[in-house]
């Protein structure tokens, strides 16, 4: 499959469902680091709209996983991923969510001004700038505009990061633009923490206390909602644990032992 990185060997009993939405490939250095004990497939969505996603990923697990799964979900990917095991609980045998958006509108609205606030000078004007264009129907180069965009959130969103090369394959504003919208609209109407009650299996969540998505948003209405929820938090760390200098091992170490 084009949209499908495998790691490892069969059987395949983990899968990584990377954030965006739009961002593929970012997930490649957790999948690497989990293969060394098992197989592991890194699905890359490209549907441009929600049931198109969780359809793409229900196709890789019918195809390549040793179904039930361990899925694991970052960012937007763990929001997908709760949608996903919400409507096809068979195929997920545990569900962990890494840094993951909040589950609640409320928690929501601070996360673009905690960004600003930690950028200065020329990346703070660049934030608005790229702010305004993606906005902005008539605008060329979306993707590239997109792509920028990132590396700036990235920017704000990280504690101590090493340096790191960027494992995005690409960045697809048409994916973004579409699937996101669906996903508020869920999340604004309460709809997405009420799939919450479709959830069965064990659910492990994994945040930094320097992320700019408020860890209060996962933590909190999960724990209302679900019936097996944990909640772990990483000191001096931000969106991506495995780049962040002092959480790195600790996140790793607790990863391989939930999986």
């Amino acid at each position: 499959m084009k949209n499908l990185r495998k790691y490892g060997t069969s059987p395949f009993r983990l899968a990584v469902i990377h954030g965006g939405p739009g961002a593929a490939g970012e997930m490649a250095p957790v999948a690497e680091e989990l293969s060394v004990s098992g197989g592991v497939l890194e699905p890359l969505q490209t549907a441009v709209t929600l049931e198109g996603q969780v359809g793409e990923i229900r196709k890789v697990l019918e195809e390549y996983g040793s179904t039930p799964v361990t899925l694991i979900g970052f960012s937007w990917g763990a929001m997908l991923s709760f949608i996903f095991t919400a409507r096809y609980p068979q195929f997920v045998k545990k569900l962990i969510l890494i840094g993951s958006g909040p589950y609640e509108e409320k928690y929501a609205a601070n996360i673009t001004k905690i960004r600003i606030n930690r950028l200065g000078g020329q990346d703070r004007k660049d934030f608005l700038h790229l702010t305004e264009a993606l906005s902005d129907p008539s605008a060329k180069n979306l993707n590239e505009i997109l792509c920028s965009f990132g590396k700036l959130i990235s920017k704000a969103d990280a504690y101590d990061p090493l340096p790191h090369e960027d494992e995005l394959l690409e960045c697809s504003y048409e994916i973004f633009k579409g699937v996101w919208e669906e996903a508020n609209e869920l999340r604004s109407r309460g709809k997405l923490l009420e799939l919450g009650k479709e959830l069965h299996c064990p659910v492990v969540a994994i945040h930094g206390n320097y992320d700019s998505h408020p860890f209060e948003g996962v933590r909190e209405p999960l724990s209302r909602t679900l019936k097996d929820f944990r909640f772990i938090l990483l000191e001096k760390c931000g969106h991506k644990p495995w780049i962040e200098r002092e959480a790195k091992e600790s996140f790793y170490r607790l990863l391989k032992k939930e999986v």
